[in-house]
C-alpha cells in the first residue's frame, strides 16, 4: 500500500492528492480555479469544496476570468440559489471581484503565472525535514498583502498558503508520502 499524506482519506481526496496537489501549475485558468476554490473553502473543509468542484466549474464559466468578471446582480442571485456551490454572498461577490483583479494582474504582468510565481522566485519550495506543516508562512503573508492591495478578496495568509500548496509553489507532501519525491 502506498504511503500518503494523512489528510488524503476518501476516494475524492486521494484522487486529488495523487494527481494534483502540489504539482506546479502555470496555466492561468487553473491558477484562477484554485484561487476561487481556496477562497470558497474558507471556514469549510477541502472535502466539501472537492465535492462541489464540478458545480463551481459550471457556475463560474469553466473558470474563465473574463467571463466571471462580467457577472452582475442577476447572475449573483442565480448563484445564490445554486446548491452545487457554496451559497455565500460574500464568497460569490469576492470571486467576481477576484476575476476583475486577476485580469488587471494579467494586463500588468503578461500573465497571472508571471505575477504569482514571483513570490517563490519561480522555484517550488519545500519544508525542511522534521518541520510541521504550517498554516501560513512569511511568503504567504507577503502574497496576501500584495493580493489585497490589488483588490483581491478571500486571500488571507492561510488561504494564500493553501493556494501555494495546491498549485505546487510549496511541496508540503509528507517526506514519507510517495508523491513527495515524484513532485520534487
Amino acid at each position: 500500500m502506498r504511503k500518503r499524506c494523512d489528510w488524503a482519506k476518501t476516494d475524492l481526496s486521494i484522487a486529488y492528492h495523487d494527481r494534483e496537489w502540489g504539482v506546479p501549475v502555470h496555466d492561468d485558468r487553473r491558477l484562477f480555479e484554485f484561487l476561487i476554490l481556496e477562497g470558497a473553502q474558507a471556514g469549510l473543509s477541502w472535502e466539501t469544496i472537492l465535492r462541489k468542484r464540478e458545480g463551481y466549474r459550471s457556475a463560474f464559466g469553466e473558470f474563465e476570468p473574463a467571463t466571471v468578471a462580467k457577472y452582475g446582480k442577476r447572475k449573483v442571485n442565480q448563484l445564490l440559489g445554486d446548491a452545487a456551490i457554496v451559497r455565500n454572498h460574500l464568497k460569490i461577490s469576492g470571486a467576481i471581484q477576484n476575476a476583475k483583479a486577476f485580469l488587471a494582474v494579467q494586463e500588468e504582468f503578461g500573465s497571472f503565472d508571471n505575477y504569482i510565481w514571483r513570490f517563490v522566485d519561480g522555484v517550488p519550495r519545500k519544508r525542511k525535514r522534521g518541520q510541521a506543516v504550517p498554516a501560513s508562512s512569511a511568503k504567504s503573508d507577503v502574497m496576501s498583502r500584495d493580493l489585497k492591495q490589488r483588490g483581491f478578496k478571500f486571500v488571507g495568509s492561510t488561504i494564500c498558503y493553501a493556494f501555494m500548496q495546491a498549485v505546487g509553489m510549496i511541496n508540503d507532501h509528507n517526506f514519507s508520502c510517495f508523491r513527495y519525491r515524484e513532485i520534487a
